[in-house]
């Protein structure tokens, strides 16, 4: 695979040992956990707050801090033991697919060289700080079983615990459920079968060939780390473009990354422009162009591109072209379906998303999702575009909670 710098390590292993703005993050007082935003309850009462925020990965935080700076009460619920685990779980070799200096959120940059491309593992720390450099109040460990409405305002149960507020921010994203198709059970069962949810390295596949289905970005990652190590691989899937352009090279670094990440993802591509409205659709269907990885960064490699996967026959994956490949491991990078179905309120969905626009629901009042692919722009799922998205929801919010006031 190509070389990035890494990262400034932690000292001592101590994520919190960072250095921003000249600040060492290790004196900075304060662990993230607590509802510190909530106000007091009595055994077993329901939590009140003015916002329940659901996840506390980039576009949670992001919500948080600008809740934080207007001073409205607030607490983030997430399943994950600690803030930043869901990037931990990603593969051991994944470097975010845009440079650090589109990795940082509102009130903190993020710690390193502006060209790095960050470990996953620096991207987790770095939430981790981020959650303590604000005081947020962050409780981990608390997955939330179902949201619903009573009496004008949500009921988020999570466990024995229950949390009640007037508006609530589902920030989960659509990345929840792993998307493999029904066919993938007709494989023969001596075929290793991987999602890329669940794939760290090289090690947890058997010998012999592999095919990689689905052409996105972790798709294309996954495919050049093994063909790197000696594995044939095939990539099966729809071509999703690529920026023309090398991102890691010193014309990219300078130059074509403020173009196309800084201008054209964030601030040309989205909902409000014809051009934006167009692609969306797309993009949704098949994912966004390749970043980092180049078709002929794997055709070099000796990756082969084949047709889309469309069975099985005799137990081998069979091709939209009509041939059968003897692969002895399947690794499938055909991404995740989004599940709110522990959401009951009675909201549209196309299938792929809610009803909303620009994250707000209007068949909801007070509900609210950050975080969806092109939410808002093609920046909407990357990092770069979370402060934007939670800006303009905490905005609603503090008109919703405004009038609230004015007609108490």
């Amino acid at each position: 695979m190509t070389s990035h710098p890494s990262p400034s390590p932690a000292r001592n292993g101590n994520p919190l040992a960072y250095l921003e703005e000249g600040a060492a993050f290790d004196d900075i007082a304060g662990p993230a956990v607590s509802g510190g935003g909530a106000r007091p309850r009595t055994r077993n009462a329901p939590q009140q707050v003015d916002v329940v925020v659901i996840g506390a990965g980039q576009t949670g935080l992001s919500v948080g801090y600008h809740l934080k700076r207007r001073g409205i009460p607030f607490v983030i619920l997430d399943a994950n033991e600690r803030i930043g685990d869901t990037w931990r779980r990603r593969w051991d070799s994944l470097r975010l697919f845009t440079p650090a200096r589109y990795n940082g959120l509102d009130g903190m940059r993020f710690p390193d060289n502006v060209h790095v491309f960050p470990t996953k593992d620096a991207m987790a720390d770095f939430l981790e700080v981020y959650a303590a450099r604000f005081d947020l109040p962050v409780l981990t460990g608390v997955p939330v079983d179902r949201v619903s409405r009573q009496n004008g305002r949500y009921v988020v149960r999570a466990g024995a615990r229950r949390f009640e507020a007037p508006n609530v921010v589902v920030a989960m994203g659509t990345f929840q459920r792993p998307k493999v198709p029904a066919f993938s059970r007709d494989l023969d069962p001596s075929i290793v079968q991987l999602h890329s949810g669940d794939y760290r390295s090289p090690a947890q596949l058997g010998d012999g060939d592999v095919l990689i289905v689905g052409a996105g970005n972790s798709g294309s990652e996954v495919a050049r780390e093994l063909a790197a190590g000696g594995r044939k691989v095939w990539m099966s899937g729809r071509d999703t473009g690529h920026i023309p352009f090398r991102i890691e090279g010193l014309l990219g670094r300078h130059l074509m990354v403020r173009l196309v990440v800084g201008f054209l993802f964030y601030r040309v591509l989205t909902t409000s422009t014809p051009v934006g409205r167009k692609v969306r659709p797309k993009v949704l269907a098949v994912g966004g162009p390749l970043i980092r990885v180049k078709p002929k960064d794997l055709a070099a490699l000796g990756v082969e591109r084949v047709p889309r996967t469309t069975g099985v026959e005799d137990g081998k994956p069979h091709l939209e072209d009509g041939r059968v490949l003897d692969v002895k491991n399947v690794v499938w990078c055909t991404g995740f379906t989004p599940d709110f179905s522990w959401i009951d309120v009675p909201i549209a969905t196309d299938g792929h998303e809610p009803a909303h626009r620009r994250g707000v629901v209007a068949d909801a009042p007070g509900l609210y999702f950050v975080g969806l692919e092109f939410l808002y722009s093609l920046a909407s799922a990357m990092v770069q575009g979370a402060g934007r998205d939670a800006r303009y929801i905490v905005d609603r919010i503090a008109e919703r909670v405004a009038s609230t006031a004015t007609n108490a």
